[in-house]
């Protein structure tokens, strides 16, 4: 069959099964634009670049396959930058499909030009740059071939223009030979076997279960795997709803803004098992304290992560729903857990995380509660960057498998609102809900047209603290309370904004209005916003401070309220452990 390279492109995204794509239109890609409504693709077209590429993150993850964007040249794909680099970090499944300038003018500066796959090289898995027409349909195999497996990630392939106009003979590949790229999936017996004997002689394990066991879809094996050898459970953030949040061996977040017990947990531990995790150094603190008393099998399908953060005494290369397979097939009995167990019970009550407070300040705590009663714990939830995605890490338990989804390796501020969209298109017939701060929201706000276009039935819970929360929560405690260019206090008028492009919103200030408002949102057929105006001095806490111990972790915040609100608690920062006056240790 003889096509242009528009169509091949289009013909290729059908056979890989691809369904939705969301771009924005421009010069270089018109040739594609043109004959993609004779397919049965389903475009949706944003705002902005960066939110296309966030809403194929979203679509990738809520899904479990590969979300795909796409953009014209120069500004167009450069907008993508920030949305690949966040799937890169995230290890979210992503197809990027740029278009170029024409082969006969690249390298000449024309018009809208860029060297996207000189630009993406770093924020990419791969990228591609096809220079021929028959070169289009093994360039999109490849492509959705390196996306999906091993450790996921985002693919670029860049198509001059002149080459979608281009015709050619057109034939899909039914298989692909790439000899450099064979991730190891099946894990190793011997390996097993030392993991295996190291699990039943622990008499103080944990597992730390990451974003690999979501990536994996082995949320079964996980929860099978800890019934049978009742090791607790510690998430990063990542990996939040890759265990049931209910569950008794559940300990909750690790690191920074994790719970206390989880940290004294890892601390106090013999045996530390990772599984589909980077021991970043978020949740992990100071490296060369990190569990001091602990063996450490590390389970992950990307053998550059083994050892690069953490010493490793098994490491096992494989994917994790295999090697937790593996594993309840070889593991036998177990040490008494008891005492660890008792242990851990008393970690819990004697750190419990902070409560909302009780003298009408209206609370992160206070909103998530409420949401988590109003959805039992079973929406899928899609968080910003700052203050709110960590008390949303804290107070929301997940029920379901795969139903958080955050920004975490990159910290991308206004990745939640188009990833929450992404996400609905994914998945329709979940509950969702956006979580996104002030600071955040007015970063992709313009996607609200896409969710006010397409009818998605995504609740938005917009966190007003008039301040870029989190940074002015560090500047209170290690630069002095120098407060320098974090007040975000004046417009927009967030109910004027939700009402231009057509979305039901309200405004809630006082801790009794939050639940009538949130059973309010949630009866609206399509999208909605509640704006909860924040107590503008919270602060998120349990802390660990930059450079200390997760034995360091600061449970609760204890200093006295000022006149103005502002509670003046500064640490000077550091590589050493440096108490935080006014706070309880």
């Amino acid at each position: 069959m003889k096509i242009n390279g528009a169509r091949m492109v289009c013909e290729s995204l059908v056979a890989e099964g691809v369904r939705t794509v969301f771009g924005l239109p421009g010069g270089a890609i018109m040739p594609l634009y043109d004959v993609l409504p004779d397919y049965p693709i389903n475009h949706v077209l944003v705002r902005h670049e960066q939110g296309a590429a966030h809403m194929a993150d979203g679509y990738g993850r809520a899904s479990g396959d590969v979300g795909v964007c796409m953009a014209t040249s120069g500004p167009g794909a450069i907008n993508l930058v920030v949305g690949l680099a966040n799937a890169m970090m995230d290890s979210a499944p992503v197809v990027a499909i740029t278009a170029n300038v024409a082969t006969s003018v690249i390298g000449s500066d024309a018009f809208q030009e860029a060297d996207i796959t000189g630009v993406t090289i770093p924020v990419t898995k791969h990228n591609f740059l096809v220079r021929r027409a028959q070169d289009v349909p093994p360039a999109i195999k490849e492509a959705f071939h390196l996306a999906r497996t091993g450790r996921p990630g985002p693919v670029l392939v860049d198509i001059p223009k002149d080459v979608l106009q281009t015709e050619g003979e057109f034939a899909y590949p039914t298989s692909i030979s790439m000899p450099g790229y064979n991730p190891t999936t099946q894990p190793n017996t011997v390996q097993v076997r030392k993991a295996a004997r190291l699990i039943e002689d622990a008499r103080r394990p944990v597992i730390i279960a990451g974003h690999g066991v979501l990536i994996s879809r082995a949320w079964d094996e996980l929860l099978a795997f800890v019934e049978k050898t009742g090791i607790p459970v510690i998430n990063t953030l990542l990996g939040l709803s890759s265990f049931p949040g209910d569950h008794d061996r559940f300990l909750g977040m690790l690191g920074m803004h994790g719970t206390a017990c989880a940290c004294h947990a890892v601390d106090q531990c013999d045996l530390v098992m990772g599984v589909g995790i980077r021991f970043d150094d978020r949740a992990m603190g100071k490296y060369s304290a990190f569990a001091p008393h602990a063996k450490v099998i590390h389970i992950d399908i990307d053998p550059a992560e083994i050892g690069k953060n953490v010493r490793t005494d098994v490491p096992i290369v494989a994917d994790c729903k295999r090697a937790l397979q593996a594993l309840i097939a070889e593991v036998g009995p177990c040490q008494d857990l008891t005492p660890w167990h008792e242990r851990i019970a008393e970690l819990k009550n004697q750190y419990p995380l902070p409560k909302p407070p009780s003298d009408g300040r209206l609370s992160h705590r206070h909103v998530i509660q409420e949401m988590w009663r109003a959805t039992e714990g079973k929406a899928i939830v899609v968080t910003d960057v700052g203050q709110h995605q960590m008390f949303v890490a804290q107070e929301f338990p997940f029920l379901t498998p795969n139903a958080h989804i955050s920004s975490g390796g990159l910290g991308t501020m206004g990745f939640s609102l188009p990833a929450s969209i992404g996400a609905y298109l994914a998945r329709p017939d979940a509950t969702h809900w956006c979580c996104v701060g002030d600071g955040g929201f007015q970063m992709t706000s313009q996607e609200l047209a896409v969710l006010k276009n397409r009818r998605a039935n995504v609740k938005i819970a917009l966190f007003n603290n008039q301040f870029l929360g989190m940074v002015r929560q560090w500047q209170q405690l290690f630069y002095k309370g120098n407060y320098v260019e974090v007040d975000l206090s004046g417009p927009p008028d967030f109910q004027k904004l939700a009402s231009a492009y057509g979305i039901p919103s309200w405004q809630v200030e006082d801790p009794g209005g939050v639940a009538d408002a949130v059973r309010e949102a949630m009866a609206e057929p399509g999208p909605a916003l509640i704006e909860f105006l924040i107590d503008p001095y919270e602060n998120v806490f349990p802390m660990v401070v930059p450079g200390t111990a997760l034995s360091e972790v600061i449970p609760f915040e204890t200093h006295p309220r000022g006149d103005d609100g502002q509670q003046p608690i500064h640490v000077q920062p550091g590589h050493q452990p440096v108490p935080l006056p006014g706070l309880r240790h």
